[in-house]
């Protein structure tokens, strides 16, 4: 009896030692990045200044009164010159259209820059 009494003792104190660091340190939760998008203070751009921006090596566009400096994204592109066809002006309508997929409205937030100025 005292034999069974100890091995639940020892069993108790080993699952404790292995859980509660893990516990302590948070486990297996994921950390998550903070979105630009509410982090960042906004910058305000009008629309001639993001006009300048319309070339293949400095490409900026503008979603939903957003605006997104997009030009490391140029060269990988799926839809490949696609992204220029608006590159300095209003994107939003290509944006949604039915060529993207649903990842495509997560990985904008990392190309944020700021704000159209109305």
């Amino acid at each position: 009896m005292v034999a069974i009494l100890m091995a639940l003792i020892l069993g108790v104190l080993f699952a404790a030692i292995l859980i509660m660091p893990r516990a302590i340190k948070g486990g297996n939760a994921k950390v998550v990045p903070p979105n630009p998008t509410t982090t960042k203070a906004s910058k305000l751009f009008t629309k001639p200044e993001v006009s300048l921006h319309n070339t293949r090596t400095d490409c900026w566009i503008i979603i939903k009164d957003k605006v997104y400096d997009v030009t490391p994204y140029v060269e990988e592109h799926p839809g490949g010159d696609a992204i220029l066809a608006h590159a300095g002006d209003d994107s939003t309508e290509g944006f949604y259209g039915p060529q993207h997929a649903t990842r495509v409205f997560d990985m904008v937030d990392e190309f944020y820059i700021g704000d159209l100025k109305q």
